[in-house]
């Protein structure tokens, strides 16, 4: 497990993507050193009515300029969201990180990198970080030049309005699904499958509990494995509180019942040890 830190981050860039979609780039002493594809952290809000941070995913790292960039949707003041899309170049924000597992990838088997709404901008370290043979396997070593898979993305999109598009195409075969049809195939994720006859080995996904059900069912039907990092109201974000647990096939050791914490034992897990 990575060593967390909480720091005053600084704030180098924002810019907007339209239906509320924010890129916000951030410059950390120590987080983007340690973090892998898949983590997350926490957000502060400088309103000290809310108490809790927003855990917001990472979508790519630089760990040799210790930059982290956040791909977020605003959704209501409440979430301190609202207050995040304000944020302008040299401004400061508190956050701890990095939080949870990330993913760990399969040798040599080729991978889809599946995301949905906003569980499309944490798949693009996964990808850069494959392409580059940055990534860590389920051994918890770096890939072999040999190990290095086949990359296919699939992201899912409520319209054409498909951010980091650009961005997943210097590093994978890209398809895409979109709700209205404006852009690729019309329906989800696997509608875009099914239509462009995609085939692989091994699933990485993000996005809404639906679409990872559907995964989960499509992945044992076709005897593939398959990783979904869970979107969930968190509270704390490291595990104290069980407020984001699932139901889990494994007791946990925590609390010796049937749960996991998404937050500690997650965000990503193997789709046979939850339940969706």
């Amino acid at each position: 497990m990575s060593k967390k830190y909480e720091e005053m981050a600084k704030v180098l860039h924002q810019e907007a993507f339209g239906n509320d979609i924010f890129s916000l780039v951030i410059e950390t002493k120590d987080i983007a050193k340690e973090a892998k594809a898949g983590q997350f952290v926490s957000v502060y809000s400088k309103d000290r009515s809310k108490l809790l941070p927003r855990p917001i995913s990472l979508c790519e790292i630089d760990r040799e300029a210790g930059t982290l960039r956040l791909v977020y949707r605003v959704t209501g003041e409440d979430t301190g969201t609202e207050e995040f899309s304000k944020l302008a170049a040299g401004d400061e924000v508190r956050i701890l990180g990095p939080l949870g597992n990330g993913f760990a990838i399969e040798p040599g088997k080729k991978a889809l990198l599946i995301g949905g709404g906003i569980g499309v901008p944490p798949m693009l370290q996964l990808a850069k970080d494959i392409k580059a043979g940055e990534a860590l396997s389920t051994s918890g070593e770096k890939l072999s030049a040999l190990e290095i898979p086949e990359l296919q993305a699939v992201m899912g999109y409520r319209d054409a309005d498909n951010f980091l598009k650009e961005e997943f195409e210097k590093y994978s075969d890209l398809a895409i699904a979109t709700e209205d049809g404006s852009v690729g195939t019309k329906g989800n994720v696997l509608n875009a499958i099914e239509e462009q006859k995609i085939t692989g080995e091994v699933i990485y996904a993000c996005g809404p509990k639906p679409m990872l059900r559907a995964l989960k069912e499509y992945a044992l039907s076709h005897d593939m494995e398959c990783y979904v990092s869970m979107e969930e109201r968190m509270a704390c974000g490291i595990g104290a509180c069980l407020a984001c647990v699932c139901k889990s096939k494994d007791k946990d050791h925590h609390t010796n019942v049937n749960n996991k914490r998404i937050c500690k034992d997650g965000p990503v897990f193997n789709a046979k040890e939850v339940e969706l």
